[in-house]
Formats: C-alpha cells, sequence, structure tokens
C-alpha cells in the first residue's frame, strides 16, 4: 500500500511552539534571516536547533566536507555523509524539517569576495568558525558590525560553553579580545581563550590528550555542542522578538554541566584590564606553542 505525500504546513509543524511564543512572534521567526559560519560541532547543532524553532531563511557557510573525525560531536556527520560538503548536508536537514526554507550556501566558507552576499537580508549572526579562523573571524565581525547587526558566539568548554552577544552599538570583538594589529596567531590564540575562559573551569578535568595546537587540533564531546544549540536558539529568538535584554559583551555567561557551576560576569575593559592582562601573561607561559 503507498503510503500519501505528506503535505507540509508551517503553524503546523511548529504550533507546539506557541504558548511559550505568541503567533506573532512566530511570525517573526518564520520571516527571520539567520547567517551561521561554520557547521561542525556547535554549527551544526545550531542549525537543526534554529529550524526546529522555525527560523524560515538560513545563510550557511563552511568550506569542509564531513570526516569519520567528526562523529563524536557533528550532527551531521553519519557514515552516508562522509565526503559531502557539509552545506550540502545540513541544508537537506533545514529542508526535511521546513520545506518551505529558504537556504543559501556558501560552500567556500566567508571570504572577502562573499561576504557582502553573506550578510545580506542577515538579522542575526552566529559565529560557529573553527577556533584558528582568525582572518574569516575578523573580516565576519568587522562587516556585521558596519551593517548593524548582532552577532552571537558561543564556544564549547569541555562539558560547558561561554555565551557572548556583540551588539553593533556595543563593545567591538577586536576591543573585548584585546586584538592588536601584528599578533602572532599564538598571541590572537592566547588573547581568544582569555576572552572565552574568563575562568578556566575545563582545566580542572582538561588531559593532555587529543591538544595539538601545532596541528590545529583541540578535543571536543558531543555533549556540548546540543547545550550550546538551546542557549543559542534562545538568544537569537529573543533577538528577534525582543522578549528580554540581551547580556551583551562586555557581559557574558558561563556555564560548565559537569561542576555544576554558573556564572554571570561583565569585564568592563574586557581583556584589556589588568587581572586580565596577568592572565594572558600566564597563559602565554604555560600554553605550548
Amino acid at each position: 500500500m503507498e503510503l500519501p505525500t505528506p503535505v507540509f504546513d508551517y503553524f503546523t509543524a511548529f504550533q507546539r511552539n506557541l504558548g511559550f511564543l505568541t503567533r506573532q512572534e512566530q511570525e517573526k521567526l518564520r520571516h527571520a534571516r539567520v547567517a551561521i559560519a561554520g557547521l561542525g560541532g556547535t554549527g551544526g547543532a545550531q542549525v537543526h536547533a534554529l529550524c526546529r524553532m522555525g527560523i524560515g531563511a538560513f545563510n550557511l557557510a563552511d568550506p569542509d566536507v564531513f570526516e569519520l573525525v567528526n562523529f563524536n560531536r557533528q550532527i551531521g556527520a553519519t557514515m552516508n555523509s562522509i565526503g559531502r560538503a557539509k552545506t550540502a548536508v545540513m541544508a537537506e536537514l533545514v529542508q526535511s524539517i521546513n520545506p518551505e526554507a529558504d537556504v543559501r550556501l556558501f560552500a567556500t566558507g566567508v571570504s572577502p569576495e562573499n561576504i557582502a552576499q553573506f550578510l545580506d537580508g542577515v538579522d542575526v549572526v552566529v559565529d560557529s568558525l573553527d577556533f584558528y579562523c582568525f582572518k574569516e573571524r575578523f573580516l565576519l565581525y568587522r562587516s556585521a558590525r558596519e551593517r548593524g547587526i548582532w552577532v552571537i558566539t558561543s564556544p564549547p568548554l569541555g562539558f560547558g560553553f561561554t555565551l557572548l552577544v556583540f551588539d553593533p552599538k556595543g563593545m567591538s570583538f577586536e576591543d573585548y579580545f584585546a586584538f592588536e594589529e601584528g599578533m602572532s596567531e599564538f598571541e590572537l590564540s592566547v588573547s581568544l581563550i582569555a576572552g572565552i575562559a574568563p575562568r578556566p573551569w575545563l582545566m580542572q578535568y582538561q588531559t593532555q590528550g587529543g591538544l595539538d595546537p601545532a596541528g590545529h587540533r583541540l578535543p571536543s564531546v558531543g555533549a556540548a555542542p546540543f547545550m550550546i544549540a538551546g542557549v543559542i536558539a534562545t538568544e537569537v529568538m529573543n533577538l528577534l522578538t525582543r522578549r528580554q535584554p540581551s547580556i551583551a559583551v562586555p557581559e557574558l555567561i558561563q556555564f560548565d554541566a559537569l561542576l555544576r557551576r554558573f556564572r554571570r560576569a561583565r569585564y568592563r575593559w574586557g581583556m584589556r584590564g589588568p587581572i586580565q592582562r596577568l592572565k594572558i601573561a600566564l597563559l602565554r607561559r604555560k600554553l605550548p606553542h
């Protein structure tokens, strides 16, 4: 017996959101466009969570293909997707959930040549770029700020994360992390670590296994991206509906599920404060390079 072809209806698909969202708020999500740079562990999970929230349009950027080494954390990594472009796989996932979704793909990643297109019509940007993508990250934040677009990032930190929200009228990405012209990759890495992990809780349980800065390899666990996805989806919803005032940099939220620790903190001078400068100096001595 042949099964009938299912018919998609947006408000039937996402009606269970109503009660926590109003119909008007759901309409805002339906007509919003979110740009996600990086479709690995956190980025892939964020695409999935945002799609389930009913976001109606996506710009997705990632130059990589799925590999077996991605299986511990990346939602799009399966035996059927090995060797396939991450953008194509995630687009299929989105449109299998919401066939009406408008998905624009940037299979070469973000670059000076396509950044204007990547940010065209975008309401919110999510930075899920790999840790070492410094050029792409500078380009993304500067270009979004010029266009008045909010940027959210939530790097995984072992079994936890930090939530950083950048208001285009507030403290800039460069100012928060105390980045300066001429910094080496190692110096950029140290400042980035200091800014995303102001309390280095993960060092209480992190071992040396899997840590290879020279090879641009960092350890990760699958629990973190899915925690982060829920937080990012909530913050994107909040920016679009203005439910609550956003906690924007220099304020941040840090959480570790394994250690049961949570904190909300404000760093008035970003990583240029005296205590943060001392931490950066100590990190320079401690980190391998």
